[in-house]
């Protein structure tokens, strides 16, 4: 730290949602090999609202920064004050992903090392638990007076950095900012040069060996990010080890958002079976209980997942990688409500026609009479609610527009009774998606989708589409 050209940074923003919130303030100690050679700050023009909760936190108001400049108006002389040097920042993370986006959208490329004061603390005194910014103003007794302005606290983490040179000495403080600093090494079979082209956007990347198998297939909401960790040194496991000394390229598949990118890993997962993947089990290895409640004297069946109609999806119960697990819940489920096995197709009659559970107390007796069996099919419909899976909520086909905060993609997934469809980037290939035959319904998926519908993300905008039984063959999507 004390032999770089580091900045001290702070930002504060609208928000804590990289896509959504803007920043509202920057503030910056500049560090030369020790000496601190400047300061600057502004107030930043978000374009929106600042919520209440922040301008209690910060004191910045809507009328402070009505008058301020845009960030892309301060884009080109704060490129130039960060260029070449070290970016400081405590949870740099955020800081820098929040620069990032906002360079990005004012056109200009921003990437430069970054060094995270929260990791630094934890690693200079690891038996402290807590290394928040209040935690350590409070352990190194610093008084900050305009805590939550963005100059305010990047002067405190300047503070801290000559309070931590004396107190472990400046070779061991910057002997942990270089292992902080450290480039990732490139695995052998990959050019020197391979991280920097990674993109940082969200997406899916595939790993191939020899041959152009394919070993592994990942997705993250930032690509490059999530590669390197694959080959550091912190996160070095097993297979991480293995794929490194296999691996011979990698291919980047940039997407719109998170939602597509885990659409695309499961796709594409499924197609090359990579190697080193833990195998998604095919919906044809997936199996559910089958139950109608208008027919209750026909016990459940056990049947394919990737089987049934999107009709029928309504009478599944539970998702189960086996039979045996299918039947082991089932059973489990009998117990805890006294429901009756021979009823349920679990057991057969006994020579008094009951199943053994009645002898003994646990079943109510729909085998023999004793329970009514509309009684007891309400009873099996209050145990096997909370397996029940979740009915398709649209009469037919819907549109998940999925959009990029940072650039203009946008991605369009088509999606009907809970089966991915695909992905399309014009109105012919969206109409041809929404009236193509459904594929077989798949697990993961519709896991995918479910929390999807039940908490949509910004980035995304749901729009039903036309059934395909109608006559409306006008199928738009605009952006």
């Amino acid at each position: 730290m004390f032999n770089e050209h580091v900045v001290f940074l702070d930002l504060e923003t609208t928000g804590g949602s990289l896509g959504y919130d803007r920043i509202i303030e920057i503030g910056l100690v500049e560090v030369d090999r020790g000496r601190c050679i400047g300061e600057w700050s502004t107030l930043v023009n978000p374009g929106r609202p600042i919520p209440h909760g922040i301008q209690v936190l910060t004191g910045i108001t809507d009328e402070m920064v009505a008058s301020a400049p845009s960030f892309e108006a301060v884009s080109a002389p704060l490129a130039r004050r960060l260029a070449g040097k070290v970016l400081a920042a405590h949870n740099a993370r955020f800081d820098y992903g929040f620069l990032k986006g906002e360079f990005s959208r004012a056109g200009v490329h921003y990437a430069v090392p970054v060094l995270c004061t929260v990791k630094l603390s934890r690693r200079l005194f690891p038996e402290h638990r807590r290394h928040n910014l209040d935690a350590l103003l409070i352990r190194h007794a610093l008084f900050c007076i305009d805590r939550h302005r963005a100059l305010g606290d990047a002067r405190v983490l300047w503070e801290l950095a000559q309070l931590w040179r004396g107190a472990i000495g400046e070779e061991s403080l910057n002997g942990a900012c270089a292992e902080l600093l450290r480039k990732p090494t490139a695995p052998p079979g990959l050019p020197a040069d391979f991280f920097e082209e990674l993109p940082e956007s969200p997406g899916v990347y595939i790993f191939y060996g020899a041959n152009d198998a394919p070993l592994y297939v990942g997705r993250s909401a930032n690509i490059r990010s999530r590669v390197i960790a694959h080959f550091s040194a912190e996160q070095r496991t097993n297979k991480n080890a293995q794929i490194a000394n296999e691996v011979k390229r990698v291919e980047c598949i940039e997407t719109a958002g998170e939602l597509s990118a885990h659409l695309r890993a499961v796709q594409l997962t499924k197609q090359l079976a990579p190697l080193y993947n833990r195998q998604l089990r095919s919906s044809a290895e997936t199996c559910a209980w089958q139950w109608r409640s208008e027919s209750p004297q026909i016990p459940p069946q056990l049947t394919s997942v990737s089987a049934v109609e999107a009709a029928d999806l309504r009478c599944l119960y539970g998702l189960f990688p086996s039979c045996a697990t299918a039947l082991k819940a089932l059973r489990a489920l009998a117990d805890a409500h006294s429901l009756c096995r021979v009823t349920l197709g679990l057991e057969a009659r006994g020579d008094n026609g009951a199943c053994e559970a009645y002898g003994s107390g646990q079943c109510r007796g729909a085998c023999a009479g004793a329970e009514s069996a509309v009684a007891h099919a309400i009873r099996v419909v209050q145990a096997l609610s909370r397996l029940r899976l979740k009915p398709w909520p649209y009469p037919g086909a819907i549109a998940v527009r999925e959009r990029d905060p940072h650039s203009e993609r946008v991605d369009i997934h088509v999606v009907d009774a809970w089966r991915y469809l695909g992905t399309a980037s014009s109105d012919a290939e969206l109409h041809e998606l929404a009236h193509a035959q459904r594929p077989a319904f798949e697990v993961e998926t519709y896991k995918i989708l479910a929390r999807l519908l039940k908490s949509p993300p910004r980035s995304c905008e749901i729009v039903a589409l036309p059934r395909r039984d109608t006559a409306d063959d006008a199928i738009s999507f605009a952006a």
